[in-house]
């Protein structure tokens, strides 16, 4: 059996880095092997306060939820458009600030092309099976355990879920936390016990939504759906050691590209760190501060960092924020390159 199905990374998964200039219409073109079209984009401005920029082909272009605050979805200006290698931009200040710099993260489903799908709710999912990533949208009705398909084929173990038409916090599921725990990823909070799953494990046909935030009656929902894949993506979690240079090895099979890291049992207001290999191309740690849950800009600190290496990550982290003592992080991470290709070529560190 191949170590991998997914040699090249880039055709599911890429990073764009940019300088905005404020003018409709700039195109942003993708670097990697292959062409990516995408159908979820999530912008950051680098060099200045801003929101987060999510947008996704299910819901429309123009459509735009903020991974860092509860807002209800706007209509703006952002991102007006996906391409056949990358996306282009209109003029919103926090995805094309003139002068600004920013780092666009993509993902491929299935190109826009939906299906309709049958659980207790009725949903609409967009999947690609390869990858192991779905976008999901439906509306609740208010029911307890409410099974909804997802079209990926496999056990999503990431859920995130976001109600589209009024303020709510995005709710995330991760299999390292179980069904019973949720984390908020627009807030540093700490996990908390929650039947917001249906106290019901993701299967390969559907996860599960409750009435308390994820089914309310008659509320329209996004969620993104995040299944591993062998040499692409991993959905798990490291304890740290508090170590001041001897973190953990995370062993993931694969050079990361794009790692997501959250505290989970303390709540010393650690937030969710995003790494990847773009901003810092060459250097090892990776200390570029960017956060899922703020508007901050990004931030250079020594104190905070990862080693991205051939076949996972190392914490270099020398305070709580990836590495207190004892403590539990989740993490979501994708491929720049399986260490060993379907065909037995092994991949170099940086």
């Amino acid at each position: 059996m191949a170590y991998t199905t997914i040699d090249d990374p880039s055709a599911h998964f890429q990073t764009a880095l940019y300088t905005g200039n404020a003018t409709n219409g700039k195109a942003i073109t993708n670097d990697g092997n292959s062409d990516l079209q995408p159908d979820w984009v999530w912008i950051k401005c680098r060099s200045d306060t801003a929101n987060h920029n999510c947008s996704d082909s299910s819901r429309g272009a123009t459509k735009h939820l903020a991974q860092n605050i509860a807002g209800a979805e706007e209509t703006v200006s952002g991102i007006t458009g996906y391409n056949s290698d990358g996306f282009t931009l209109g003029t919103n200040g926090d995805s094309n600030g003139n002068n600004k710099t920013f780092v666009g993260w993509q993902w491929k489903a299935n190109g826009g092309t939906t299906a309709n799908q049958s659980g207790n709710i009725a949903s609409v999912s967009q999947a690609n099976t390869t990858s192991g990533f779905s976008i999901v949208t439906y509306t609740g009705n208010g029911g307890s355990g409410q099974s909804v398909n997802h079209g990926i084929g496999s056990a999503p173990e990431w859920v995130i879920v976001k109600r589209r038409n009024g303020s709510a916090d995005w709710f995330v599921y991760h299999v390292s936390l179980g069904n019973t725990k949720h984390l908020h990823l627009n807030t540093t909070a700490a996990q908390s016990t929650t039947s917001d799953w249906g106290n019901t494990t993701p299967s390969a046909l559907a996860f599960f939504v409750n009435n308390t935030a994820t089914c309310i009656d008659g509320e329209t929902y996004v969620a993104y759906c995040f299944a591993p894949v062998q040499g692409y993506s991993m959905f798990s979690s490291y304890t740290g050691n508090g170590g001041a240079t001897a973190g953990p090895f995370v062993y993931l099979g694969f050079k990361p590209a794009w790692v997501l890291i959250k505290s989970a049992k303390d709540a010393n207001g650690d937030g969710w760190h995003i790494m990847d290999n773009k901003r810092e191309k060459t250097a090892n740690p990776t200390v570029g501060k960017l956060f899922a849950d703020s508007n901050q800009s990004e931030a250079a600190s020594t104190a905070i960092g990862l080693d991205l290496l051939s076949n996972g990550f190392k914490v270099r982290a020398t305070d709580g924020g990836l590495n207190r003592d004892n403590d539990i992080y989740v993490f979501m991470a994708f491929a720049e390159s399986p260490f060993v290709t379907s065909t037995g070529i092994p991949t170099t560190a940086r």
